[in-house]
């Protein structure tokens, strides 16, 4: 397992604690969740009281008072684990820096409280049924009725969409302007009418994490959850945090990466073929390393791009080369260690089976891996001129 520059002390008992948990509080329990699609409530306020959740968040609005590098750590490990159900990346990694970086100071210490102790579960509603990555085109409604915007659309494919209580909406405030008429509402859904959740979708990997979708008929929702100071501010806080969103993404990538080739030494060592064990046959050695420098090209990349977001020079074009790179290595990685286990590679009792399940999606979410080459390719268009 790659071991950080940047790693010390504090944030290896970080991991270590947060292994615990996750063999403890989550893993055993995988099986069960897989089969009712989502985690039970309980373990939210859980994770919670282990210091799990928000630790990026400033201590002054419950959260950890930690950095980015807390919470690569705790995302990481949830990853390696291969107990994905608690969908705590975008909860504590995404949602929660939302309102952190935007919403107004009573905004903050309503809700980010009630975030790091598990009690209001976040999620983010930017897909819909007809729109992925290309924000500007969302159809969503929310159009202003007093004190109120009345929101009319849907969403899909939204995690923690089944329990969330705060959902960070991007809507359409005024439909005429194109990107300029994108904004964020923040939903509590305990206190609002119009809101109609799905069920669970059924997904190729990531079993056990709520993914449902939301329709919203005439939501009233209060127009002081606008989140920021005025309507079309929407677009740009999106992009201000996508490049957070896909760094998380690339670094879950790299665990999944290590956790693949972790299994497969183990088990190549114990195969025996033709009287020897498989590690020892030249083919098995060669796909192993280069499956160890891809993991390792991967590592050096997500190092610097994690000194880069937290010195605040992360631009958004690196953001989506390590997303796009990391996850299509993540992808070449599982395969060829799902090979080298044979048939037991495609059964699910083993750990590769479950990885290559999930880690398909990286390669879709936090914007599709074409996408991320498009926002490089215009970036260096820039240069040009």
């Amino acid at each position: 397992m790659h071991q950080p520059q940047w790693m010390n002390a504090e944030l290896e008992s970080l991991r270590d604690a947060a292994r615990r948990f996750y063999e403890t509080e989550l893993v055993p329990h995988e099986p069960r969740w897989c089969a009712q699609q989502h985690v039970d409530r309980e373990v939210w306020y859980k994770a919670g009281a282990a210091g799990l959740l928000c630790p990026g968040i400033a201590e002054a609005y419950g959260g950890g008072g930690g950095s980015f590098l807390h919470e690569a750590v705790i995302f990481a490990e949830q990853a390696r684990a291969i107990a994905g159900g608690l969908g705590n990346s975008l909860h504590s990694g995404i949602v929660a820096h939302y309102i952190e970086n935007f919403a107004s100071e009573d905004q903050k210490r309503r809700w980010l409280p009630k975030m790091a102790t598990g009690e209001l579960v976040g999620a983010l509603a930017m897909t819909e049924p007809g729109t992925g990555s290309d924000l500007q085109s969302i159809r969503t409604r929310a159009l202003r009725d007093g004190d109120h915007y009345v929101v009319d659309g849907a969403k899909t494919y939204i995690t923690n969409g089944t329990s969330a209580d705060l959902i960070c909406l991007v809507a359409k405030t005024d439909p005429s302007q194109g990107a300029r008429g994108v904004s964020i509402l923040v939903v509590e859904t305990a206190k609002v009418t119009g809101l109609r959740r799905g069920q669970p979708l059924h997904k190729i990997g990531m079993h056990s994490q709520d993914t449902c979708e939301l329709f919203f008929d005439g939501m009233r929702v209060p127009c002081e959850n606008l989140l920021g100071p005025e309507e079309g501010q929407g677009f740009r806080q999106l992009m201000k945090e996508l490049a957070r969103e896909r760094l998380i993404t690339a670094l879950m990538s790299l665990a999944c990466m290590e956790r693949a080739i972790e299994e497969t030494l183990r088990f190549t060592a114990g195969r025996r073929v033709f009287g020897q064990p498989l590690l020892e046959m030249q083919n098995t050695r060669f796909r192993l390393a280069e499956c160890e420098t891809q993991a390792h090209l991967a590592a050096a990349f997500i190092d610097d791009c994690a000194r880069r977001l937290l010195a605040g020079t992360l631009s958004p074009a690196t953001a989506a080369m390590a997303k796009w790179w990391v996850t299509d290595a993540c992808g070449k990685v599982v395969d060829e260690c799902l090979q080298l286990h044979g048939g037991a590679g495609y059964m699910t009792e083993y750990p590769i089976a479950r990885l290559y399940q999930n880690v398909r999606v990286h390669r879709i979410l936090a914007g599709t891996n074409e996408i991320m080459k498009e926002l490089i390719a215009r970036d260096m268009a820039q240069r040009a001129v």
